[in-house]
């Protein structure tokens, strides 16, 4: 018996900036997975404090094999994003991951309401996502920031310099 499909929508005319962010965490070798759940409890941990500006926080599943698990982030705005992104404890697990993946890899794409979509992937040794089509390229100068990469004049630096990731 057919039954009718109850379909809905949402009203986003109060969230003129949102962003959504897909992130993931891939296993590229075994001990990678110490790094993996580390890293999942202290995510935990820093979204349990409802971050100014974090609206939802979901985990999202991408594959088993590899292990790439990741979560779905919706933003209120840029400015409440890069607040957190720059704050503490978040900027040292940044470094501290830039200066050794543990393992693994990791991937972001962010998508904006007002325009402008950018992804980085750090240590992702096969092209996903945008990465796929669009190809790759190294994350240098203007494409080293993701204000920069969404084509956002932004008044902080990057979470983390060139410099802090490549000269130190």
């Amino acid at each position: 018996m057919p039954t009718r499909v109850n379909r809905q929508t949402v009203d986003l005319t109060a969230y003129p900036d949102l962003m959504v962010l897909y992130l993931g965490m891939r296993v590229n070798h075994l001990y990678g997975i110490r790094t993996f759940f580390s890293f999942g409890r202290k995510i935990q941990e820093s979204v349990a404090g409802k971050p100014d500006g974090l609206l939802l926080h979901e985990p999202v599943y991408y594959s088993f094999f590899p292990l790439n698990m990741g979560m779905r982030q919706y933003w209120r705005d840029l400015p409440s994003l890069l607040a957190f992104a720059r704050s503490e404890p978040h900027r040292q697990w940044w470094l501290d991951f830039l200066r050794d993946s543990g393992g693994t890899g990791f991937w972001h794409e962010t998508y904006s309401a007002r325009g402008g979509m950018e992804a980085v992937y750090d240590d992702v040794p096969k092209p996903l996502g945008f990465g796929r089509f669009a190809g790759v390229q190294r994350a240098r100068g203007p494409m080293f920031g993701s204000a920069s990469r969404l084509g956002r004049s932004d008044d902080g630096a990057p979470v983390l310099s060139e410099t802090d990731l490549y000269e130190s």
